[in-house]
């Protein structure tokens, strides 16, 4: 019998959260740019979430005002956080 872990990423909040702690570590490039994919892969990878979790988190991060996507999808711009970033913890 296999028994499911809890994803640590499930929740779009936290999912969220943890992508703009990973933007912030990242020096922008050009205009306050952060590439996806410097964020993309750490997310997947290393830190074992899944595509749709790094989508919903994405989303949750935008509707909150955390970060700006570019129409294109390949850069996000990190926005001054709002109070309620870290009141959820």
């Amino acid at each position: 019998m296999k028994h499911v872990t809890e994803r640590p990423f499930a929740d779009p909040q936290a999912a969220a959260r943890k992508l703009i702690e990973l933007a912030a570590s990242i020096e922008p490039v050009q205009d306050g740019r952060i590439h996806i994919e410097k964020i993309n892969y750490p997310f997947l990878y290393t830190l074992k979430g899944s595509g749709p979790e790094f989508g919903a988190g994405i989303r949750c991060a935008i509707e909150k005002g955390w970060l700006e996507l570019h129409e294109s999808g390949t850069y996000v711009r990190l926005l001054a956080p709002g109070n309620d970033l870290m009141a959820l913890r």
